[in-house]
């Protein structure tokens, strides 16, 4: 009996000595995000003008990412993609204010069910839905949709002067619980409205260098200023991060990334489907295994996040998710990578659709040198998300009005309507100003974007109506509408 015991002693002990040195062997996880973010918009991509020296610094002790683009030009259904390695369309999350379905299980709650502390903290994480009249409240409460407390082990949200008190809560939580941790770390910054701070005094608007499609006004210079002095300050919050991961023994075995969670609302940045608006900055750190300051131009999808982050982990991928590991892109390791990215565009806010700001459905395909935007609301004419009602855009639009804009710059943001397709060559146009979209040299490539993205769309049970169609509307009617002079939308 005695050596019985003994015996099931033994292997009780070595059965835990076995899960203490596997629970040592996993990596912790914390994921920060910025918000509205596009990726020209830090030192370590280019920028001369913009002061981040954290993060810059932060890029030479792992991996850069140089084609790193979300799955929606705007915050909820982004997130909702990073979290459950899904597109938007596919879980149900295309409108802004949706919650995140029950049933649509996310990644962080992968790595709990898997041993991992899992919670998220700061600005709010956007996937419990915004209740924002009483009758979405009556039915948020009276069917229990906001689910995201009874997912992880820590939900907060505040606001991005709390996150640092909330990151130092959870680790001692997690620690308390002897567990590694997987954490989801939310910035204000540099949301809009931007403040006027010691941060923006930094930067003199008159020695800024705008981007190539922002009309030059000292109104529209002193907006920029205060949106860098914004990333300046949230630098100074990420670098007093990393000190805490330092200070705490955890920085060697964990794995951090910063990312935008969608672009900048700027121009021709939040919720549209240009460059501004879906791609952004995503720094990976990860001592021992991500080679420092290296970098990678390989397309990476918001999809992509969760099934990478499981990987890295050691936990199963759920067969559901679309997203593609770039965790062998992570060691260095050579792999087939992707050959496109897409992202959607649907309602925005809660507002009413009366213009493209509230409302809009579009899709982009990009490729590694061109991409192919299909507006399929293009009646609707471009209006800015989030800055609208500043001075400085209704300057623009006086001036417009009065002719005083440059021909460019009114197309660009004054055109009655838009075009159903824009085609553009970002290796020779990465500024977005030249539509190749129906012109014979570029036929190919549309249709080669335009077959993929129809692909795309069918598989994931998209509800917008497909690019290519022979019915009402397709080639062939255009074609004969076209020979009757009859009007279609322009770059049809």
């Amino acid at each position: 009996m005695r050596r019985a015991m003994a015996g099931v002693l033994a292997v009780v002990l070595a059965m835990m000595a076995h899960a203490a040195a596997a629970d040592a062997g996993k990596p912790n996880v914390l994921f920060i995000l910025s918000d509205d973010h596009s990726v020209p918009h830090l030192g370590c991509y280019g920028n001369k003008d913009i002061q981040t020296p954290n993060l810059d610094k932060f890029a030479t002790q792992g991996m850069r990412f140089d084609r790193m683009y979300v799955a929606c030009p705007q915050c909820v259904p982004s997130r909702a993609t990073m979290m459950t390695g899904r597109s938007p369309v596919a879980i149900g999350m295309s409108r802004f204010s949706a919650p995140l379905p029950r049933e649509i299980k996310t990644y962080p709650e992968a790595l709990k069910a898997a041993g991992w502390y899992a919670g998220v903290c700061g600005r709010t994480y956007h996937l419990d839905g915004a209740a924002t009249t009483e009758e979405s409240k009556e039915v948020f409460a009276k069917y229990h949709l906001q689910t995201f407390p009874d997912r992880l082990d820590y939900v907060h949200a505040s606001n991005q002067q709390k996150a640092f008190g909330e990151m130092q809560e959870f680790l001692d939580l997690a620690k308390g619980a002897g567990k590694p941790f997987y954490l989801q770390l939310c910035f204000n910054d540099p949301h809009r409205p931007l403040d006027r701070n010691e941060y923006s005094a930094r930067y003199d608007p008159a020695k800024l260098t705008l981007p190539a499609h922002y009309p030059d006004t000292p109104g529209v210079r002193d907006d920029f200023a205060r949106y860098y002095g914004e990333i300046t300050r949230m630098d100074e919050l990420f670098g007093k991060i990393m000190a805490e991961l330092e200070r705490r023994g955890l920085a060697d075995n964990t794995l951090v990334g910063f990312m935008g969670d969608n672009g900048c609302s700027q121009f021709r940045g939040k919720g549209t489907l240009f460059e501004y608006g879906i791609h952004v900055p995503l720094l990976i750190r990860w001592p021992g295994k991500v080679k420092p300051g290296s970098s990678t131009g390989e397309l990476i999808s918001g999809e992509d996040l969760a099934p990478t982050f499981l990987e890295a982990a050691g936990v199963a991928v759920p067969a559901e998710m679309t997203g593609k590991s770039f965790l062998k892109i992570l060691r260095g390791e050579k792999t087939e990578g992707r050959k496109y990215v897409f992202a959607e565009r649907g309602a925005h806010g809660s507002g009413l659709p009366t213009n493209s700001a509230l409302f809009d459905i579009g899709r982009v395909v990009e490729g590694a040198r061109y991409k192919l935007i299909y507006n399929a609301e293009w009646q609707i004419p471009y209006w800015p998300v989030d800055f609208a009602g500043d001075d400085f855009w209704k300057e623009l639009v006086k001036m417009n009005a009065e002719g005083k804009l440059t021909s460019e710059m009114s197309r660009l943001y004054f055109s009655p309507t838009r075009p159903m397709f824009e085609l553009y060559d970002l290796e020779k146009d990465p500024s977005e100003f030249t539509n190749l979209a129906g012109k014979p040299e570029a036929a190919a490539i549309e249709k080669q974007l335009k077959a993929a993205m129809q692909e795309w769309m069918i598989l994931q049970h998209d509800f917008a109506p497909l690019p290519v169609t022979s019915g009402p509307g397709g080639a062939k009617a255009r074609a004969k509408k076209a020979a009757a002079g009859a009007a279609t939308p322009a770059g049809e």
